[in-house]
């Protein structure tokens, strides 16, 4: 919606379902609401972040020519993260209890650079920085990120995403950590958690647009796949490595309509 010659609006919504763990690092699935959100507002770029969002302060206006030159893009990150806090598939790891619902606020930057491979195409690297202001785990979470999206004929746009996951040690403790208690409720050893590397992992989202018309706007159809890898205490706390499967998967499909 141009105003003033300005784009103020082009935003992308859409909702889908998807298989995703139990919880962080068990081997049961279940299905999951998908909820997505990308695009510009009023000069604001919006992009998904897991079950969250980012927003780029420094987003550029939508052009029909390739752009020249890398950008910095910078701006809060959000993050909603509900391990253990209801469904847990498990019976044994149920039995540990259930944990609080946490909200990670932080902020993203990243650099950007245009036309590496094609027109219209972006490589972005770049770093979040999030804490929990819930007081759930009460922790901190580094995760550098590399992505690249690009164009793929007139209907087809694909997004792919490599990233890590470094989380202190109230994290750690909070989600991986077996207390005594929950020793004695479950049966599994009693385990002490540290921080450090958490996670690798990479994700892909593609986008058809249903008209081939991608510039006008209307429906398309969002596919989402990606595996993670759960590394050091996360891979070796019992509710993993006993319970579950440090290889985590995720798949969905969705509807979304562009404005």
């Amino acid at each position: 919606i141009p105003i003033d010659g300005v784009t103020m609006l082009r935003l992308t919504i859409g909702l889908g379902v998807g298989m995703v763990p139990s919880y962080a690092g068990s081997d049961d699935y279940i299905a999951f609401p998908l909820p997505l959100i990308v695009g510009r507002v009023g000069g604001v770029g919006i992009s998904p972040n897991g079950p969250g969002f980012v927003l780029d302060l420094n987003s550029p206006e939508p052009s029909f020519a390739p752009r020249k030159g890398p950008r910095i893009a910078f701006g809060p990150a959000f993050r909603f993260r509900n391990d253990r806090n209801n469904r847990i598939r498990d019976d044994v790891v149920a039995r540990a209890g259930t944990l609080d619902a946490a909200l990670e606020v932080g902020g993203n930057v990243a650099l950007a650079f245009p036309n590496v491979v094609r027109p219209f195409d972006q490589l972005s690297l770049g770093v979040q920085t999030r804490w929990d202001v819930l007081g759930a785990h009460g922790g901190m979470i580094v995760e550098p990120q590399i992505s690249y999206r690009a164009p793929v004929g007139r209907s087809l746009a694909v997004q792919v995403q490599a990233s890590a996951e470094f989380v202190d040690d109230n994290f750690a403790e909070y989600y991986f950590s077996v207390s005594p208690a929950q020793a004695t409720a479950t049966g599994l050893p009693q385990f002490r958690a540290g921080g450090g590397l958490n996670r690798i992992g990479t994700v892909a989202i593609l986008t058809w647009d249903l008209d081939g018309k991608p510039l006008n706007g209307g429906w398309a159809i969002t596919g989402v796949g990606g595996m993670s890898r759960l590394l050091g205490d996360a891979a070796d706390t019992p509710y993993t490595a006993t319970r579950g499967d440090p290889n985590q998967f995720i798949a969905g499909l969705g509807l979304a309509y562009t404005f």
